[in-house]
């Protein structure tokens, strides 16, 4: 089982309100689901993705105000794990985009 604890306390920690995670869209919870079962399924930790998720947000500070649009965490959690997928080579090269695209052309309704 994915221990979210590992991530308590942390700036990789995930938005709660309540106790409860927060996703303002079902692709956000979608991509947290993907890196919990990745997580379970050993293809990296929680440690890791912490450090991908700090990385991407740290490089969105460090982009001039002007240039970076708003805060988004989902995006720099997307990002996080696009980058882990293909740093551990969990999908072949490419295959990350086709896939993306395939879901994407799904007809309004079929998203999940």
């Amino acid at each position: 089982m994915t221990d979210l604890a590992d991530l308590e306390g942390t700036s990789a920690a995930p938005p709660r309100e309540n106790g409860e995670l927060v996703f303002d869209e079902p692709w956000q919870m979608r991509a947290f689901g993907v890196a919990a079962d990745l997580v379970d399924a050993g293809r990296f930790t929680w440690r890791d993705f912490q450090q991908q998720l700090i990385a991407a947000i740290g490089e969105w500070e460090s982009t001039p105000e002007a240039e970076r649009g708003e805060w988004a965490y989902y995006d720099h959690w997307l990002t996080a794990l696009e980058r882990l997928i293909a740093e551990r080579d969990v999908l072949a090269a490419g295959e990350l985009d086709s896939r993306s695209e395939e879901y994407a052309a799904r007809p309004h309704g079929h998203d999940h």
